[in-house]
């Protein structure tokens, strides 16, 4: 295959990159669209628990499924204020005529909850409205423009709830992946120039970046038709977009200009640098797009999004690497090198570099210390991750001063914090009547807890009455208690209970344990729990069992594709130690820092989260191990190629790490601009992705790849190479140069 493109790129450089440039032209406007089909940081298991009660809901009580928002003000105004109250008055007839509302409480309502108080010297007033589920982005945006619109005098509003914040949510991740690029583009530029010593060579890798993340948001589009694909996506398409698409151009890039230095022509160079580099390119994308393959195990369509992203941008990357690269290099020849006044050594420029040869001899002469030393320092840094605890973070990951966060901070002093936490149980009953007493002493029961602010029930009709077209989780218009309580056949009891406070991810197997123990306790033996606390766990539960299945298959593929590479056993498994010790350590530095609560200042990281969003262990092992290996491919082909040339192993890992530690380094630089940027985000998942991936490239490109490695293969000397004779006749061969 690889002989077939390095004749048309000898042949018709020109068809190639015009076949390039057409197809980028038709993906740009589709690519432009896609953020705008992406969805929050949230999941509905299809047969969960929570996900039955809703049904139930639906079905057994009639009442359709609807969202809970609230318009929370901070005035310098007493609430009872004339001026207030004029305008307010204005807004609330406004706000029922919005499509997509339902139902308005206000914060002066006779209802069982307080929506007004005292809050660090401002009056604040908390309005409810029942909303459809539904497209959150004109429903929140007819609600803030409305609320602006009303002109409350020396107040500020907020608008948050679950529709709200998954508004947020997605606007803020789109920013991030703005800002990130803007912030990481000129860094990059500054790398290559001095990686190459001139500004056409430096631009073909940020080219082929561009390009790589073009055309996969514009894939992705057409995968949003059928099924949902997470915000996430493309912070991952714009990583290893930007990241493994100018790593793989770098190294095209700089096999070209090897192969004119040795009096080539443009063509020619071009050809043998598809036939070289490029099939280690091909090779490298291929452990990428497995380690992301990862993600489509969990029978999660959220998370499964995120692998198709990941295996579409990285298949996009290495075509375009392997093609339109070596086209483009053919037809521009030796102005590659553009301009002559920037000609200096450059970092990779495919001599080896005697300083980091020398470090490797230094390694290797005390090579059992060395792997001592860095193994139990990168065990230290990952021991953190022992204490990892994940689940949904809601509004509490969105940065400080976002507004749908800043409303919810704000009724937390008026025990409404957890008005979005909502639990629900619904017991099924054979004789109503002879429920019904357990039932009420199950309602006083949860009602006497500490921190629970209400149970909703029919019980409450001594307290107040209030209005519902209600299910799920909405607190507004609840009149009809009966009704929302109890089924047309009374089958089915129902009990909502809102908490206080804001139930944290970590807090949530408490409550559930909790809730069904009183529930049994009280005689009730067939029952489910829901709301969204509830589905928030199953959905990190599903994904915390399908991580061993999906570690474990990416185990067996990598070690398959290393051991045919190589032609040994003892490679596959090394790289595979040390790739983990590296995901390992990433997961200690982001317990440590999102977690704990280290450094939280410096990374301006909320400290009130406690918890690490669930899907992200998954994704960053996915995308660290796999460009881990890239880095791994680049040492181990090389010092293959020393060993084969008759050198011992000594020799061949200093000649090895001399040939690309630069590249390395270089490579790895680039990544680590690419992942850092996007630690200034205002999606603390965006930021904790970014930090993990950095972090796990610089001890990558550093401490594993330049030390470890060079260490452990002294240390196994020439069973580096062990393949048994009956299994070495049977496996395929595989050239890898670059």
């Amino acid at each position: 295959m690889f002989k077939k493109i390095a004749d048309l790129v000898a042949t018709r450089p020109a068809w190639i990159l015009g076949f390039w440039v057409v197809l980028l032209l038709v993906c740009v406007p589709f690519a432009a669209q896609t953020s705008k089909r992406l969805v929050g940081n949230a999941s509905a298991l299809s047969t969960s628990e929570a996900e039955k009660v809703n049904k139930i809901i639906e079905k057994e009580f009639k009442l359709e499924r609807i969202d809970t928002t609230l318009i929370v003000t901070e005035s310098s105004l007493d609430s009872k204020d004339a001026t207030f109250l004029a305008k307010y008055n204005m807004l609330i007839p406004q706000l029922e005529k919005l499509e997509g509302v339902k139902s308005v409480t206000r914060f002066d309502a006779d209802a069982p909850l307080k929506l007004f108080g005292l809050v660090e010297g401002k009056h604040v007033t908390a309005t409810i409205l029942t909303t459809r589920l539904t497209d959150p982005n004109p429903v929140i945006a007819s609600i803030r423009a409305a609320t602006l619109a009303a002109g409350l005098p020396s107040t500020n509003v907020f608008v948050t709830g679950a529709t709200a914040i998954t508004k947020d949510f997605l606007e803020k991740s789109e920013e991030d992946t703005k800002k990130s690029e803007f912030a990481a583009l000129p860094l990059i530029a500054l790398v290559l120039v001095f990686a190459f010593g001139a500004l056409v060579a430096a631009g073909i890798p940020i080219g082929v970046g561009m390009i790589s993340i073009t055309i996969a948001m514009a894939a992705i589009f057409v995968v949003t038709q059928f099924i949902e694909v997470s915000s996430f996506a493309q912070a991952v398409v714009t990583m290893l977009g930007l990241g493994a698409g100018i790593d793989y151009a770098l190294l095209m890039v700089n096999r070209f200009r090897e192969e004119l230095t040795h009096g080539h022509s443009p063509r020619v160079a071009a050809a043998n640098t598809t036939r070289t580099a490029g099939r280690a390119v091909a090779f490298s994308g291929l452990t990428v797009a497995i380690a992301m393959a990862a993600l489509l195990i969990p029978d999660l369509t959220f998370v499964r999004s995120m692998g198709i992203a990941g295996v579409i941008v990285v298949f996009m990357t290495v075509l375009v690497s392997i093609s339109a690269v070596p086209a483009l290099l053919a037809i521009i020849g030796e102005r590659v090198n553009s301009p002559r006044k920037l000609q200096f050594k450059a970092t990779s420029s495919g001599k080896g570099n005697t300083f980091w040869g020398n470090i490797a001899g230094k390694v290797m002469e005390r090579p059992i210390l060395w792997v001592i030393g860095i193994v139990a320092f990168l065990l230290l840094i990952a021991s953190p991750a022992l204490n990892m605890k994940l689940g949904y973070t809601g509004a509490f990951g969105l940065a400080p001063g976002i507004e749908s966060r800043r409303g919810l901070e704000l009724i937390r002093p008026l025990e409404l914090g957890g008005s979005l936490d909502q639990f629900e149980i619904i017991l099924t009953v054979d004789d109503f009547r002879a429920a019904r007493s357990k039932w009420r002493a199950l309602d006083a029961e949860l009602a006497s807890w500490q921190e629970v602010r209400l149970v909703i029930s029919p019980f409450l009709t001594s307290r107040a009455d209030f209005s519902t077209n209600t299910s799920g989780n909405s607190l507004a218009a609840l009149t009809d208690l009966t009704k929302r309580s109890i089924s047309a056949d009374r089958k089915y009891l129902r009990l909502s209970i809102i908490p206080k406070e804001p139930v944290r991810p970590a807090e949530i197997p408490a409550w559930l344990e909790k809730l069904r123990a009183a529930t049994t306790n009280a005689g009730f033996t067939n029952f489910l729990l829901g709301g969204a606390p509830v589905g928030s766990q199953e959905f990190t539960n599903a994904l915390v069992s399908a991580m061993p299945k999906a570690i474990i298959a990416v185990f067996i593929a990598t070690f398959i594709l290393l051991a045919i590479a190589f032609r040994s056993l003892v490679i596959p498994i090394k790289s595979i130690i040390m790739n983990t010790l590296t995901v390992a350590a990433s997961y200690g530095v982001i317990t440590l820092v999102f977690q704990n609560g280290f450094l939280s200042g410096f990374f301006n990281v909320p400290t009130d989260i406690g918890a690490i969003d669930s899907s992200l262990p998954l994704v960053m092992f996915a995308v660290t191990f796999g460009l881990s290996m890239d880095y791994e491919i680049f040492l181990l082909s090389r010092v293959q190629e020393a060993h084969i040339a008759g050198m011992n192993t000594h020799d061949a890992v200093k000649s090895a790490v001399q040939s690309t530690a630069s590249v390395i380094t270089s490579a790895a630089l680039i990544m680590l601009i690419v992942f850092a940027a996007f630690v200034q985000g205002d999606v603390v998942a965006n930021k904790t992705i970014g930090l993990g991936l950095a972090v796990a490239v610089f001890l990558d490109a550093t401490l594993v790849r330049l030390v470890l490695v060079p260490a452990v293969m002294m240390l196994a000397g020439e069973w580096n190479w062990w393949l048994p004779k009956r299994l070495a006749k049977v496996m395929p061969k595989l050239s890898l140069e670059h």
